[in-house]
């Protein structure tokens, strides 16, 4: 029996070992994502192609040691979701592009980047919810620094420089004369993600009891304000929004914040005057007012602002689906590494929306089926954040006004979006198993 028992004990201290390393790797993959666009333009240009991938070892090994040490979690949509990469893979070599490149790279988003969601989902704890948000507090003080000074600095500067070193610079077009500003990242893509996400835990510690530095918080606030009109990002405007109608069904839920939410507003508003007054925040507004109005009237007003920019147009895919092969074009061919490899240029031979593109790839049935997964993977999160809010419980329920549009159809194509749905969507699902720790 002393044998047992201590085999027993050894076994549980290799699993608290091999969990730490699983949590290691979350970690790793979240920093990367931040900074490996950082690493493709100004530290390691030489290296910006293979660092395209540099987060998918990451998945790999974390993957593998909770398969190997069994401490995987049992899920039968993530089940589905591999069963679906199995079938579709082979679907691409036999009836799509048969090219097994595109169709591994293809792959590897259900077989590792996928599970690697429920990983976080699993290792999660309140602790690291905790340590995450107060490092976004940080991050998001750097990145409005960063994109101030990237808005104001020529293309040619060394901190506008593209992946690669490219001197031309990684700015996209804006308005005013001004480019959008990228942050750390590679594409404007990745800067939008970030203050998405990032505002969701601002707001948090704003209505928690958690302690965090205020000047650090207030610091923090001012930045993701700032940023709105540095980004000159309507996708980012429309998350705040977003934001805003989320705190809006807590007081709905809860009305005992409401008082809390109502001086938040207000001091929003003063410090939102204030800073208009500022030459360099008013002349960024100019560009971000100018851009959002030529846009509006490009995508046909609000309405279609809002079901190409949120809904991504999927809507059109499903109901005018006529044209797409019934098994699909293959695995991996919406991507722009899979459409360099198979057309020598880097195009989009697949929609670029979401849907589209899934449906595009592996067809009707089983296209129909990860579209089905998410959906439901995304309403049920939301019943059950809204559930937890009568608690007090507020974090899953911040976390999917930017998670819940990620999570139904934010794009696995991109590498860079493919990281910000890998980690949205485990912090949601994490969220929702602990949050009964976070306001304690």
């Amino acid at each position: 029996m002393a044998v047992r028992n201590e085999s027993v004990a050894l076994m549980n201290q290799q699993n608290e070992q091999i969990a730490k390393r699983i949590k290691q790797m979350i970690w790793l993959y979240f920093f990367l994502l931040i900074f490996e666009g950082a690493l493709r333009k100004w530290f390691l240009p030489f290296l910006a192609t293979p660092l395209l991938v540099v987060r998918e070892p990451v998945a790999i090994y974390a993957v593998f040691l909770a398969i190997k040490y069994r401490l995987f979690p049992v899920s039968p949509s993530l089940l589905l979701f591999v069963l679906t990469g199995i079938v579709t893979t082979f679907l691409a070599l036999f009836l799509g592009h048969q090219n097994l490149f595109v169709a591994l790279f293809g792959a590897r988003i259900f077989f590792f980047h996928v599970p690697f969601v429920y990983l976080i989902a699993s290792f999660w704890t309140y602790n690291d919810f905790l340590q995450l948000g107060k490092i976004f507090l940080w991050l998001t003080l750097l990145m409005t620094i960063i994109i101030f000074f990237q808005f104001y600095s020529p293309q040619s500067a060394l901190i506008n420089r593209g992946v690669g070193g490219d001197t031309s610079g990684a700015g996209f077009s804006g308005a005013k004369g001004f480019f959008r500003p990228p942050g750390t990242f590679s594409f404007i893509n990745g800067t939008t993600s970030f203050y998405a996400l990032a505002i969701c835990f601002i707001t948090y510690f704003w209505l928690s009891r958690n302690k965090v530095n205020k000047i650090l918080l207030i610091g923090a606030t001012l930045g993701a304000i700032i940023a709105i009109p540095l980004s000159i990002s309507r996708t980012y405007f429309f998350n705040v929004v977003l934001l805003l109608l989320f705190v809006g069904g807590i007081q709905l839920r809860n009305p005992r914040q409401l008082p809390k939410t109502l001086i938040a507003i207000v001091v929003l508003v003063l410090v939102g005057v204030v800073l208009v007054q500022v030459p360099e925040v008013s002349t960024a507004l100019e560009a971000f007012t100018s851009r959002f109005d030529a846009a509006n009237e490009n995508e046909g007003g609000l309405e279609g602002v809002l079901l190409v920019r949120f809904l991504g147009g999927m809507y059109e895919y499903l109901f005018q689906a006529g044209d797409i092969p019934f098994w699909g074009a293959g695995l991996g061919m919406g991507s722009n590494v899979g459409a360099m490899l198979l057309s020598g240029e880097a195009v989009f031979l697949l929609p670029e929306v979401e849907w589209g593109r899934i449906l595009g790839e592996i067809g009707v049935v089983f296209g129909l089926l990860v579209i089905i997964l998410r959906v439901q993977i995304g309403f049920g999160s939301l019943w059950k954040a809204f559930k937890k809010i009568g608690k007090g419980e507020y974090l899953s329920w911040l976390l999917l006004s930017t998670g819940f549009v990620v999570i139904i159809q934010g794009q696995w194509g991109q590498p860079t979006n493919l990281g910000f749905f890998v980690i949205t969507t485990g912090l949601v699902l994490a969220s929702l198993e602990v949050e009964n720790s976070l306001d304690e």
